[in-house]
């Protein structure tokens, strides 16, 4: 009896040893707080998505751009003329990438009006068609007939020509390019001093930083491969306004997985409607030839794999980002995916096992496992 009683009392005497938090109420209930402030976290970047989104964009231009300051600081330019020059780039950056969108915009609302009578018939024929392969009932046909193309060209415009916001998007993001370039020219000290005092923080933090400098860098340049090969392509195939979809397929290529679909259905649906379902299917099939290659088996060997994921976390984060930041967070989605994995996995050794579910390389996320384990911080 008292052996018993002496080994029931064992497990009560360890979990009094163990700290408050360690036990398993306190655990329960810390669990249970955190989910509860990463939920109220994200409801609040999500109600100052206008915020947080263009800033985030802003720090990702000046991420791009800053290896020029640092290189100018090497050869003994003063810091706030280095600073100016990279603010000057950045704003080159972001009125080109506003500047072509608004271009194809504006293309596309002249353009529309003068297609409206084939939008019209094009839509008609196909309830016909469907009609005569039996794939519609009557009851679907009377609803698809109660639609009027012209109604949804009437909804689309205020959708292209919403000034208000895009102005306003454009200063935020602006001001946020000068409050970054004011602290640029000191973060090599801070770094330099986080260092010293969290080693694994600071070494997520400068991987993030060149991981997204790799993936916009490598995204433009393939980007401008995959619409100049698409312009090629529609000018053989006669389509209408190869310029407009060259720059749409351009400015897709930044939105990952569905960029393509996006990019591709504007065009097909003008060759469809200017010259027949023939034209239509070959641009269908150019652009998923030349997308597939280009970005599905060149591109990803250049990005590395410090931005890769797996195909499901890309299309998930995507489809998160996008309920956070709003429209941005298509553009976004990949950055502030790498953001999160730098700040909650990479800076903690412990936590580096996520990477094996993460990354589209599960060796390479294993070996850096490893790594990190035979130097944990508090050796350092």
């Amino acid at each position: 009896m008292v052996e018993s009683a002496s080994a029931g009392a064992e497990p009560d005497l360890a979990d009094e040893a163990r700290p408050w938090h360690s036990r398993q109420p306190a655990r329960a209930l810390m669990i249970a707080v955190t989910l509860a402030g990463l939920a109220y976290a994200l409801m609040f970047f999500r109600e100052l998505q206008d915020l947080v989104a263009p800033v985030f964009l802003a720090l990702n231009f000046y991420i791009v751009v800053y290896p020029v300051q640092r290189m100018l600081t090497r050869i003994k330019v003063p810091r706030a003329i280095g600073a100016c020059i990279s603010v000057g780039l950045v704003l080159c950056m972001i009125f080109a990438f506003f500047g072509l969108t608004a271009w194809s915009v504006a293309e596309l609302v002249i353009l529309i009006p003068s297609y409206s009578n084939e939008l019209v018939d094009t839509y008609q024929n196909t309830l016909a068609m469907l009609s005569d392969i039996g794939v519609t009932s009557s009851v679907i046909q009377q609803q698809l007939k109660a639609f009027d193309v012209r109604s949804v060209l009437d909804a689309v415009y205020p959708l292209l020509t919403n000034l208000s916001s895009v102005a306003g998007l454009l200063t935020t993001v602006i001001m946020a390019v000068f409050f970054v370039a004011m602290d640029s020219m000191g973060i090599d000290k801070r770094m330099k001093m986080l260092l010293d005092v969290k080693p694994t923080l600071s070494a997520s933090i400068g991987d993030f930083a060149s991981g997204v400098r790799r993936y916009w860098v490598v995204a433009t340049i393939f980007g401008l491969i995959v619409a100049l090969l698409d312009v090629i392509a529609l000018a053989i195939i006669d389509v209408p306004l190869i310029w407009v979809w060259g720059v749409l397929a351009f400015l897709t290529n930044y939105i990952p997985n569905i960029g393509f679909v996006i990019g591709l259905v504007p065009p097909a649906l003008l060759a469809l409607v200017d010259s027949g379902w023939q034209s239509a299917l070959w641009v269908v099939i150019a652009y998923s030839v030349l997308n597939f290659v280009i970005q599905a088996i060149i591109q990803p060997k250049f990005t590395g794999e410090s931005v890769g994921v797996t195909p499901l976390i890309s299309f998930l984060s995507l489809l998160f980002w996008v309920w956070i930041l709003g429209w941005l967070g298509a553009l976004l989605a990949l950055p502030a995916t790498l953001l999160i994995k730098a700040l909650l996995v990479d800076a903690d050794p412990k936590a580096r096992w996520v990477n094996i579910l993460l990354a589209s390389d599960p060796g390479t996320a294993r070996a850096e496992l490893v790594e990190g384990l035979k130097k944990p911080e508090a050796a350092v």
